[in-house]
């Protein structure tokens, strides 16, 4: 054991401490009353007047630090981090139709964007085709329309998928867009192993938080494990899972529990694929993360530290992974959309900055910043282009990537890496005693506890106990408007007229014979309980459309409908 301080030290600290509360900090009250009774952090992690040594007293260095790039990763999964390589500066983008989204990528990729990250719709996001009775006035609107490869193909149009990296935010139809991409890559002559990126596949989470499911708990999860599964077969450079704790945020979790929630689902998978019999060390090294960071400055840095250190002692004692690149916990980091406001939006600019420069000091492999007039559509040019430099200006003037974990040794920052980790081992404690997260979530555990901390934390700046600038705090009489910064137009109407003729003249000119057979040996195939993912190509390379390769596996898996929280 290498404590970092010896007991002498600690013992004249404490005697130090006691002596400072009883002689200087009665005169600095007496003259300054706190501003608030009780300090906290937005998990309710109450936070002291002052951190010494004292509150690390029984720290290990190796233990609960080490160094970068080595177990436990507590400082960094690399061991030059950001003085080798940047993060990804990665901007979530896509809306209305193909051709809309193609511009906004090439625009993004002339700016400095070193990854491209697509958003898609509410109706491609749970499977639907855009001219399905059930998407109308929802196409093209917060995110793009995909209904078939040939939307791929012109979202991609000019842009060589050897030479990217691409995001792609889509869970319940993660195997059908993935195989969209394969598809283009093929056509562009790319091979498979210089096809690199991420599909955010995490079912779990769609039950937890954002609610876009289609199939019932089991079969999404072997879905999604089907696409992992094939993916480490054949995309080597692939990240076939993005295990997401942001949404489980935005729905109204706090931090521990974000942390506490996705970690638990990432132990849900890791299960999956070893009783399917594939060795931890195949897989592992290709799982990827994705988390929110917050407004509270100090606990979103402690809670990626502890999300490493977590991470690395799960797998290599929870499931005897032997390579250390097993025991990393890679992560993309979005800011918090839910901290902005509509209200003086221009804040929002300086709420994103502290977000994103909590998460580069919090060892981010790839980043999202969110732009000021989010809270209204989807953002302008301008405003996008505002979000990334945010990322370029932090990246390349203010120093902070310039050595590795900067923030270790603070006394706070570790004595709080420590306290949230505890504070999530219990909530994993919890849901182990379940019979893991599947179960948790058909019982609405993780559900019914960020319902109850999102109601808490609205209860509190309503009654004034949280602050937020412009809405509770320093309120204008006369609200500030996004001046300078048009708001991007959408015809919405026009983009769906769009994407139901191009689905039309597809269904038209395409092999029927050719597409029945696909779906029909994708059917057998999921009847059998095989890997559906080369069914899935084949189908999206007949043209098959995604309703209609949706609605052929729910034929099998059936539809889930949530039962009510009690």
């Amino acid at each position: 054991m290498v404590k970092l301080f010896n007991n002498e030290s600690i013992e004249k600290i404490r005697e130090a401490l006691k002596k400072w509360e009883k002689e200087t900090l009665p005169l600095s009250l007496q003259r300054f009353p706190e501003r608030m009774e009780r300090f906290t952090t937005l998990s309710n992690i109450e936070v002291k007047r002052i951190y010494t040594p004292a509150d690390l007293a029984d720290h290990d260095y190796f233990e609960k630090l080490g160094l970068p790039g080595e177990y436990p990763f507590t400082r960094g999964i690399h061991a030059t981090m950001y003085r080798g390589r940047l993060w990804t500066m990665r901007m979530f983008s896509g809306y209305g139709g193909p051709e809309e989204t193609n511009k906004r990528l090439k625009f993004l990729i002339k700016h400095g964007e070193t990854g491209l990250s697509l958003a898609f719709d509410y109706p491609t996001l749970v499977g639907i085709d855009s001219d399905d009775p059930m998407a109308s006035g929802e196409v093209g609107i917060c995110g793009v329309a995909v209904d078939t490869l040939k939307d791929m193909e012109i979202i991609f149009d000019g842009i060589n998928l050897g030479e990217v990296t691409t995001n792609m935010t889509i869970n319940p139809p993660a195997p059908v867009l993935l195989s969209m991409y394969v598809a283009v890559a093929e056509k562009q002559g790319v091979p498979y192993d210089r096809v690199g990126g991420t599909t955010q596949n995490d079912p779990l989470k769609e039950f937890i938080a954002q609610k876009s499911y289609v199939f019932p708990p089991e079969p999404a999860v072997k879905i999604a494990m089907d696409v992992v599964e094939w993916s480490v077969k054949n995309l080597p450079k692939w990240n076939p899972i993005s295990i997401s704790g942001y949404h489980i945020r935005e729905a109204g979790s706090d931090a521990v529990q974000e942390l506490a929630f996705t970690l638990a689902d990432g132990i849900a998978y890791v299960r999956h694929l070893v009783e399917r019999g594939m060795d931890v060390d195949e897989f592992a090294p290709r799982l990827s993360f994705f988390f929110d960071s917050h407004i509270n400055f100090f606990e979103e840095i402690a809670k990626f530290r502890a999300a490493r250190r977590m991470w690395a002692k799960i797998m290599k004692e929870w499931f005897g992974a032997k390579k250390p690149r097993s025991w990393w916990l890679r992560f993309h980091t979005q800011t918090a959309g839910v901290s902005l406001t509509a209200q003086q939006p221009w804040n929002n600019i300086v709420r994103t900055t502290i977000e994103a420069l909590a998460a580069v000091l919090g060892g981010t492999q790839s980043l999202h910043t969110n732009a000021l007039d989010e809270p209204f559509r989807v953002p302008s040019e301008l405003a996008a282009k505002i979000a990334l430099r945010t990322q370029q200006i932090i990246a390349y003037e203010t120093g902070v990537a310039d050595t590795v974990d900067p923030l270790a040794g603070s006394y706070y920052v570790e004595w709080l890496t420590d306290e949230i980790e505890e504070r999530a081992w219990r909530y994993i404690e919890r849901i182990e005693r379940m019979g893991g997260m599947i179960e948790a979530v058909k019982k609405g555990y993780p559900q019914r506890e960020i319902t109850e901390t999102s109601y808490r934390f609205q209860r509190e700046v309503e009654e004034g106990k949280r602050f937020i600038v412009g809405v509770n705090i320093f309120v204008d009489e006369v609200e500030d408007e996004i001046r300078n910064v048009p708001l991007l137009e959408i015809d919405q109407e026009e983009i769906e007229a769009r994407q139901k003729e191009r689905l039309r003249k597809i269904r038209e000119s395409r092999n029927k014979a050719k597409v029945e057979r696909a779906l029909a040996e994708l059917r057998r195939a999921a009847e059998r309980g095989e890997n559906i993912m080369p069914y899935v190509l084949t189908a999206v390379k007949a043209y098959a459309t995604l309703g209609e390769i949706m609605g052929t596996l729910k034929e099998v898996y059936g539809e889930w409908v949530e039962p009510p929280l009690i």
